[in-house]
């Protein structure tokens, strides 16, 4: 019973947390558009540490690279096996 209770303060601390953290970002969100522009540093960041957020999607051209890389490793694998 005591690492149930535990567990649901816990939760609904983080989630009191993550509703105080939203209003905050609204709060600096409105003094950036007064000021007439953002932090880019800043947003940056932010983006980085929320999960999800922002995904990196690679290009044909970046994934290709990467399989001739790989292919290239294993047939070098390969040529120093068939010389053992």
């Amino acid at each position: 019973m005591a690492m149930q209770l535990d567990r649901l303060t816990l939760e609904a601390a983080l989630v009191g947390y993550q509703r105080k953290l939203d209003e905050i970002e609204s709060k600096m969100s409105d003094i950036r558009r007064r000021l007439g522009g953002s932090a880019p540093a800043a947003s940056a960041a932010r983006a980085a540490a929320v999960p999800g957020a922002r995904k990196h999607r690679m290009s044909a051209a970046g994934r290709e690279r990467i399989a001739a890389a790989q292919r290239a490793r294993w047939a070098k694998f390969k040529k120093s096996k068939r010389a053992d």
